[in-house]
């Protein structure tokens, strides 16, 4: 293997284990100025349904130059600013809905009591919410309500799992046999655990700079688990936008329900490519469901896909 296939063969390997935008734009300066400006340029002209096309696009791997086939470097360059382009995307969809748009994040110290003790058991170790709790307690933290997401997402947490909402997704997935995919630190299958759910956690550990991976989370990439363990039902929480194993859920014999728990806004997360090529499974949000994923200043929306005929 030469020099240039080696270096290549090291930046497929970088680009699998999801970079930071920091990174991205730090190894590849111009071809993120070029992304930002693409990305500036769609959403000042405020057109929804071109945004919407933007976003499918980025979303789906692009196909090789007609009349030749492309070559690693090319296809690498088209990788790099896809996932640019995803980064800047999510960054505009989450300042929208805090509001934060630049500098430091911060809670104060009472806010930071009272999420703490709300929230988490202890650290950064999530707890199922009681909701009436949330619904008293939450709306007094007022303006530092929309903190919360920006200053946990850097470790991995993009979502708070409400009693409720455990307790309703144990009873959807009932005795059936149950796969987490991308499942992070496990948080979602350890809940459902808890109620009784017949679940395995996975995830192939690509973000182990930013998550600490619990022995209950099987280090295995999607395609794998799905083929080693046949589950009925699959469940995933937050999973990449644009991401490759996805697709390998609707193509897996037995599998009767796939639960998604993401973000109304396609650039934010999950293969809508995937979603919507795929022929076997109907689907549509839960808008139940999706109420009961905290904290509401976030667009959470549960998708629940269901095999025809089962």
């Amino acid at each position: 293997m030469g020099r240039a296939d080696r270096r290549s063969a090291r930046t497929v390997e970088w680009l699998r284990g999801n970079p930071s935008l920091e990174e991205l734009a730090e190894a590849y300066p111009d071809v993120w100025a070029q992304a930002r400006r693409d990305v500036e340029q769609v959403l000042g002209r405020d057109d929804e349904d071109e945004i919407r096309e933007y976003i499918s696009r980025v979303s789906r791997p692009q196909a090789p130059s007609r009349g030749r086939s492309s070559s690693l470097s090319e296809r690498l360059h088209r990788e790099i600013r896809r996932q640019m382009t995803v980064h800047l995307l999510k960054q505009a969809i989450l300042s929208a809905s805090t509001g934060v748009r630049e500098g430091r994040v911060r809670f104060n110290l009472v806010a930071g009591l009272v999420a703490q003790r709300l929230l988490f058991r202890r650290g950064l170790e999530r707890k199922p919410v009681p909701l009436r709790a949330f619904r008293a307690v939450w709306p007094l933290l007022r303006g530092q309500r929309r903190l919360l997401m920006p200053l946990v997402q850097p470790r991995g947490i993009w979502c708070f799992y409400s009693r409720p909402l455990i307790t309703r997704l144990a009873a959807l997935i009932g005795d059936r046999s149950c796969l987490e995919i991308a499942a992070g630190d496990g948080t979602l299958s350890r809940f459902l655990a808890e109620a009784g759910v017949r679940i395995t956690a996975t995830d192939d550990h690509s973000w182990s700079d930013s998550i600490t991976f619990p022995e209950s989370v099987l280090c295995e990439d999607a395609r794998t688990a799905l083929r080693k363990h046949r589950p009925q039902v699959v469940v995933c929480s937050w999973p990449p936008a644009g991401n490759p194993f996805e697709q390998y859920v609707f193509t897996t014999p037995g599998v009767e329900h796939y639960i998604v728990i993401g973000s109304r806004h396609e650039a934010a997360t999950g293969n809508w490519a995937a979603y919507r090529d795929q022929s076997d499974f109907t689907f549509a949000e839960d808008v139940t469901l999706s109420r009961l994923v905290l904290p509401p200043e976030v667009d959470h929306a549960v998708y629940v896909f269901s095999r025809n005929g089962s």
